[in-house]
């Protein structure tokens, strides 16, 4: 069973406002996201400090016990709520990413507790699948003080993927295009255009 947990931390100060919710089209991103993966999942849950917030679009929310604590809190959110033995966890902000190359990835997580992109020598947690036996070692890390998503990356049976492996499912690079600030925004309306300018339909 594959769960997709997407990452939507809350406010973010780039941005003034919950990165999540911040429309793309007339569509909040994080419903962006969803629409291009959710067929891939067998469930879907959004972690966020903000569930309130997200309760208007009837997915499933998994709240952060921990709120401002990173994202390796967030990610122990994601699979101590995932239902799935996979976890596919992404960012609210990465509008484009492509279900070819999550579906590598998905495939190669049934062999491995990690399953993690890497470019230019750094790695892409927040676009990786993440088995539940990983939560030993992410609750190791927290304890310890970490906050650094890699920092358990050492404990876990880890499959990095790197760039000439990515750009056979992705040429362009675009899944790991991500919206941190306005003009990042404004960069994403003139991708979506030349995908054509339409927003996720029914969303």
């Amino acid at each position: 069973m594959v769960t997709l947990a997407i990452q939507a931390g809350g406010q973010s100060r780039r941005m003034g406002s919950d990165k999540g919710l911040v429309r793309l089209a007339g569509v909040p991103l994080v419903m962006h996201v969803h629409h291009r993966l959710r067929r891939l999942a067998d469930e879907v849950l959004i972690t966020t400090n903000r569930p309130e917030a997200y309760a208007f679009l009837g997915l499933r929310l998994a709240s952060d016990p921990q709120p401002g604590a990173g994202a390796l809190s967030g990610l122990s959110t994601a699979l101590e709520a995932a239902r799935g033995d996979r976890v596919l966890v992404i960012a609210c902000d990465m509008p484009f990413v492509h279900a070819p190359l999550v579906a590598h990835l998905l495939a190669l997580a049934e062999d491995h507790e990690a399953v993690v992109p890497r470019r230019s020598g750094e790695f892409e947690p927040l676009l990786a699948v993440y088995h539940r036996a990983c939560l030993p070692a992410i609750q190791a890390s927290l304890t310890a003080g970490q906050r650094r998503v890699i920092s358990f990356f050492p404990a876990v049976r880890l499959r990095p993927v790197d760039e000439a492996e990515l750009q056979r499912f992705d040429p362009s690079g675009r899944s790991f295009f991500n919206i941190n600030t306005p003009g990042d925004l404004r960069e994403a309306e003139c991708l979506l255009a030349e995908e054509g300018g339409q927003p996720p339909p029914g969303e």
